[in-house]
């Protein structure tokens, strides 16, 4: 399901993906910053059940700086972990900034073990993170 809204007030542009798989949710809220940031706020699980949509909006955009938040994100699989590191990826290729906001301790957690903790750019607010994207540009 798909929802399209603009804030009036403020200039957003507003997009609700919501994904079911099996019994997993993944809601994607884009929001389309006026500063030129593209934050994707992620709640639910990211898995290989609910990754795909995900995968496909960071694969389309290839002009904005990225900002994922992920603090109402429970639980990553290693799967959504990959996609987080294509997300990153996409934007060194393509020289847009990055950053991650949100991390909670279970993910910090599978980000240490996978040793990609100082391969990500983390940030503990999401104007840290959104500053950090546009200083990248």
């Amino acid at each position: 399901m798909i929802s399209l809204r603009s804030c009036n007030t403020c200039d957003l542009l507003l997009v609700y993906i919501v994904v079911m798989a099996g019994n997993e949710a993944l809601t994607i809220e884009i929001v389309d910053n006026p500063s030129g940031v593209r934050v994707l706020k992620l709640s639910g699980a990211l898995t290989l059940q609910t990754m795909f949509e995900f995968q496909d909006l960071v694969r389309k955009e290839r002009t904005k700086p990225l900002v994922i938040d992920i603090s109402s994100v429970p639980y990553m699989d290693s799967a959504g972990l990959g996609c987080v590191i294509g997300a990153y990826t996409s934007c060194q290729t393509t020289k847009r900034g990055f950053g991650i906001t949100g991390v909670t301790p279970r993910i910090r957690s599978l980000l240490q073990v996978t040793h990609v903790d100082g391969l990500l750019p983390c940030f503990d607010t999401l104007e840290a993170a959104e500053k950090a994207a546009l200083a990248d540009v």
